[in-house]
């Protein structure tokens, strides 16, 4: 069946998208003569969802002569989530059925091709904290005079909810342990109220996703894979009978192009709907930073609740559009909020607020829209409960992007030969897009998936 000659076309170029590319090419029976693949991915750069200012290549802080390098040519690669993500790994992710195999393959791609110098791969810790933040300066509790007009005691207001929050435990069941060590970049004396370790460096670790999926992305290139940036997919042509695919349209440059196709992976992320509706991705918009810090900080993700005290920045209401005043006002209650943190091993750290829907997914990640009002929100939240990504940090990009919310969804589309969807993979998209591509690579070389049970990410229970 592997010998057959196979067209095949991925759509989207993120990182289930290179992560498919990749590991056909990786496939025992995969053959450059007889399969010819070609990745289209919509935008022609990735300086979308990122504000003017904002760093361009982060390969720039790591180590220049492993790091990997941004080829030009593939800009618009990682344009979306895979470039703006905080690239945890975790065997407590889920879905269970995908997560073993995509965590060992972490391992395994790292060990073969330098990872931990190429796209910051390393074990880390993954802790929860409950914090109090401190007052940034110019703010003070006395400007609110610390009570309401009626005169009774400020109210906790309710608060944003991080992005892996089903992870978490309840606020109750936290101890007061102190915090390690080592997390000597955390305000342990005046902030920490309780700590509580999630994830230690046999079931946690981190990559850098912007410099992953590159990674990936040029190993395919190297075996043989065609990318073709700027390249907007507007339709999946069938053959006449319908029961095939036969062609890939999209536009580039202002022209429309048809590619011969017999194998469709549709790996559009958010954008999957535009393709396929029937699959039930939904879009969501998070805003992140990045963070140099004055020192390289230890190896934790830190999903962190933060009360705010009265008179701290109100942060900017869910349902706001674009830069607004309200977050310089100063709260006249309490506010709980849910950043994560990430520290990376390139000397910054990463940190990440909650979703919104205010705006709606654009044409391509060309075109993400960055709200600076929620990314200061997070400079705020984060710099009161640590001086190392407060006072003394320097921010080097204000950012956001679209997450894929609703799967995975991994396999074929109907009784369509050749149509198969890798989409829908939430804020685990990084950590679970090794074994997606590799599945992936099975179903159109093998026939079937063969290394992991589809399970739940079957397409077939949602059609």
């Amino acid at each position: 069946m592997s010998s057959t000659p196979k067209d095949i076309t991925i759509i989207g170029g993120g990182i289930i998208g290179c992560c498919t590319a990749y590991f056909l090419t990786r496939h025992s029976s995969y053959s450059p003569e007889t399969h010819r693949i070609t990745l289209l991915e919509a935008s022609s750069s990735s300086a979308g969802g990122r504000t003017p200012d904002s760093i361009t290549d982060p390969a720039t802080l790591a180590d220049p002569a492993t790091a990997a390098k941004k080829n030009p040519a593939h800009d618009g690669i990682a344009g979306g989530a895979s470039g703006k993500a905080g690239g945890l790994l975790a065997l407590w992710a889920f879905p269970s059925n995908i997560v073993p195999l995509s965590f060992k393959l972490h391992d395994e791609l790292a060990k073969e091709h330098g990872g931990d110098k190429r796209w910051g791969y390393r074990r880390c810790y993954a802790s929860q904290i409950d914090c109090r933040a401190r007052l940034p300066p110019g703010f003070s509790s006395g400007s609110t005079g610390r009570k309401n007009s009626g005169g009774a005691e400020p109210t906790t207001e309710q608060g944003s909810k991080g992005l892996h929050r089903n992870h978490k435990k309840d606020a109750k069941v936290l101890q007061k342990l102190g915090a390690p060590e080592d997390l000597d970049w955390l305000d342990t004396d005046e902030s920490l109220v309780a700590y509580e370790g999630m994830g230690t460096p046999d079931n946690t670790a981190q990559v850098h996703p912007e410099l992953f999926t590159r990674s990936m992305a040029q190993l395919a290139e190297e075996r043989g894979v065609k990318f073709v940036t700027g390249a907007r997919v507007t339709a999946i042509n069938k053959t006449a009978d319908g029961e095939s695919v036969e062609s890939v349209t999209y536009i580039k440059d202002g022209k429309e192009e048809t590619l011969p196709t017999t194998d469709c992976v549709v790996a559009a992320g958010p954008w999957t709907r535009r393709l396929l509706p029937e699959i039930p991705v939904t879009a969501a918009r998070a805003h992140s930073v990045v963070i140099k810090t004055p020192r390289p900080v230890s190896a934790y993700a830190l999903f962190a609740s933060i009360m705010l005290p009265p008179g701290f920045p109100t942060p900017t209401p869910k349902d706001s559009r674009g830069a607004s005043t309200a977050q310089q006002r100063p709260l006249r209650g309490q506010q709980v909020v849910e950043p994560e943190i990430y520290a990376r091993p390139d000397g910054t750290a990463y940190a990440c607020g909650p979703t919104d829907n205010v705006v709606e997914l654009p044409l391509t990640t060309a075109e993400v829209e960055v709200d600076t009002a929620r990314c200061d929100d997070i400079i705020y939240q984060v710099g009161g409960i640590s001086d190392e990504l407060g006072k003394d940090g320097q921010v080097l990009a204000k950012q956001a992007c679209y997450l894929p919310q609703g799967g995975p969804y991994i396999g074929n589309v109907g009784e369509t030969k050749g149509l198969i969807v890798a989409a829908g993979h939430t804020c685990w998209g990084i950590q679970n897009a090794p074994a997606t591509g590799k599945l992936v690579s099975e179903i159109i070389l093998d026939g079937e998936a063969k290394s992991a049970r589809l399970g739940g990410c079957d397409p077939s229970l949602v059609l």
